[in-house]
């Protein structure tokens, strides 16, 4: 039973040449990560990542996919989008749409097409009932405001870097909080308190890799069995072992991404 990385970007070219030998790498205990990598969930941007995340996930049995629409791609976002989205929902190994929301600080789109687009992403997870995986970036009073249009929609802050009132408002709406190495940084600021106001039932760990690599690997390529880093610093602040904290956040996961109900698909 090992380690699940809520939130990777394996289609990234910087895996291009070697993700063979590091997903078998990945798979097997190692002195940073004494249980091995179990599950990944890749996380498409447009359409056509969305398409490649699921490619990766027919190749590698541990690989898994969400399939959306990025902040900073809404541009993309045209007549096509939805269809194809829908269609790709219906492989047997997407579990998720994302990652969708909003992002303020790289304004790739105008801030009006990113709301509109996030909102056709919130309302297909509606459609759908499959969870959604926030991307919220300098623009949390209007994600914010956004979810509680969809009340009956919930999933995935991932990467957290909100408040933790913030984050106390979201699991109260059903929401999970996902955190990457940034927790783990010497200038996290406010991310560790943030991180022990989520209940242990309600927290996952993510790598966002190639990005976000924790301590004491930061500055690297960002790979999926680094998470245990990140868990350990999330078991440090809730008081229990690095080992109960995979555990733990592994059945979240699980849990929000539906494997038991996805897995007779």
């Amino acid at each position: 039973m090992g380690l699940f990385d809520t939130h990777a970007h394996y289609d990234d070219p910087r895996f291009a040449e070697d993700l063979a030998t590091l997903a078998e790498e990945m798979r097997q205990p190692s002195l940073h990560c004494p249980m091995g990598v179990e599950t990944v969930v890749n996380i498409g941007c447009d359409v056509p990542t969305s398409r490649l995340c699921l490619e990766l996930a027919e190749q590698y049995p541990f690989f898994y996919a969400a399939v959306g629409i990025h902040p900073q791609d809404a541009h993309t976002f045209n007549e096509e989008s939805l269809p194809a989205l829908r269609e790709m929902l219906r492989h047997p190994k997407a579990v998720a749409i994302g990652e969708v929301g909003l992002d303020y600080k790289y304004e790739n789109a105008p801030r009006d097409v990113q709301k509109a687009v996030f909102r056709e992403m919130m309302a297909l997870a509606e459609e759908t009932g499959y969870p959604v995986i926030i991307h919220d970036r300098d623009a949390h009073g209007d994600c914010f405001d956004i979810i509680r249009e969809f009340p009956r929609v919930t999933g995935i802050f991932h990467s957290y870097s909100a408040s933790g009132e913030m984050a106390r408002q979201l699991v109260k709406r059903g929401w999970y909080i996902s955190f990457s190495g940034s927790v783990t940084f010497k200038n996290a600021r406010g991310l560790p308190e943030a991180a022990r106001q989520v209940p242990l039932e309600r927290l996952l760990v993510e790598t966002d890799a190639p990005y976000l690599s924790p301590e004491p690997f930061r500055g690297k390529r960002n790979r999926s069995d680094y998470a245990f880093m990140t868990a350990a610093k999330l078991a440090e602040l809730h008081g229990i072992s690095p080992e109960e904290m995979v555990n733990i956040t592994r059945e979240n996961a699980r849990r929000v991404f539906r494997f038991d109900e996805m897995l007779q698909k």
